[in-house]
């Protein structure tokens, strides 16, 4: 099985700074292979509470070096909940990779475990409308939520916006599944730029050190 790893993170950050460079990404330091993938962008001020500033990937599988190049891209400059990230954010930003696994149709709603899984819904609402949304393994449980919570803050991220019925969540298709993940902090892809290649990334000229 394929782990989320360093060398993956360290890609993502090396394609964010290559858009913003308008150049390549170096050739990324990990394996080719098929997996659902996840890149989480959080930023992180004042030493406080790192912020979602971008998420996104594919519930399918697909080639990991196209898909972390494309999802970090996405996550950092299309996620429509949040601004494009700029250049000058990125001393503050933490990235996250995530490899799913272990996909499994679950038997009803409540059949997960906060901590352990992810979850897929899929249902069709009052209005006839099909809808799905996901939440990574560390979701619920960073938000202190039940299974309950969880899953009416998920029908909610679907868009739905009406009333939530206990008839509307066992209409819900589960799908549950667990996940591999890696973080880094910017300073710590400096750090492993700096100790790897012998410089300092830079954008335009400009050092991007700890700031």
């Amino acid at each position: 099985m394929v782990l989320a790893n360093k060398e993956m993170v360290v890609y993502c950050f090396d394609t964010l700074l290559a858009h913003y460079n308008s150049e390549e990404a170096a050739p990324p330091a990990f394996d080719e292979g098929q997996h659902p993938l996840f890149v989480t962008w959080k930023k992180v001020v004042n030493g406080g509470e790192p912020r979602l500033r971008g998420c996104i990937g594919s519930l399918e599988a697909c080639q990991l070096i196209n898909g972390f190049r494309d999802y970090a891209l996405t996550s950092a400059l299309r996620d429509r909940r949040f601004p494009p990230i700029q250049a000058k954010e990125l001393p503050y930003l933490e990235c996250t990779v995530s490899i799913l696994t272990a996909y499994e149709t679950a038997n009803n709603y409540l059949d997960w475990e906060v901590g352990k899984h992810g979850i897929i819904i899929e249902f069709v609402d009052d209005y006839n409308t099909r809808r799905s949304a996901t939440y990574l393994p560390e979701v619920a449980a960073h938000e202190g939520w039940t299974t309950v919570e969880a899953i009416d803050s998920l029908i909610r991220k679907a868009g739905f916006s009406g009333p939530i019925t206990e008839s509307l969540r066992k209409r819900i298709k589960l799908t549950r599944y667990q996940s591999t993940l890696f973080t880094m902090h910017y300073s710590d892809y400096v750090s492993y730029v700096k100790a790897t290649r012998g410089a300092a990334p830079s954008i335009s000229g400009a050092k991007l050190g700890n700031q």
